[in-house]
């Protein structure tokens, strides 16, 4: 009675899965950790779930605040820039209601004549 898993066949299809499983580290190492040690050698970001090396942005590009100060110092230093533009937009109310209760005098005082 022969038998289906002899010793010869059971060495085929161990060598052989062993073969597929060692081609797959290495497809596996080439296409999907190589890329991403490339990138960060780079000095870049990489995503491995989308493959994707990216730039990274600095914190203070995308705030606009200088690296080295606090979140509070720059809040403090815009809201000072704000209310310097409310001054200046107050006064130039102030202004324009005086030149407005001016002119009213002006034609006040010329349909009295």
């Amino acid at each position: 009675m022969k038998r289906f898993l002899t010793i010869r066949r059971l060495s085929v299809l161990f060598f052989g899965i062993f073969g597929l499983m060692l081609i797959g580290v290495f497809v596996f190492q080439r296409y999907w950790m190589e890329p991403g040690e490339r990138c960060e050698a780079e000095g870049k970001w990489y995503d491995i779930e989308s493959r994707i090396c990216a730039q990274p942005i600095s914190i203070a590009e995308i705030t606009g605040r200088p690296i080295g100060v606090t979140r509070a110092e720059a809040s403090a230093e815009k809201n000072k820039e704000l209310v310097g533009i409310e001054d200046q937009l107050n006064a130039q109310k102030r202004a324009r209601d005086a030149a407005t209760e001016a002119e009213r005098a002006r034609v006040q005082a010329l349909r009295q004549q």
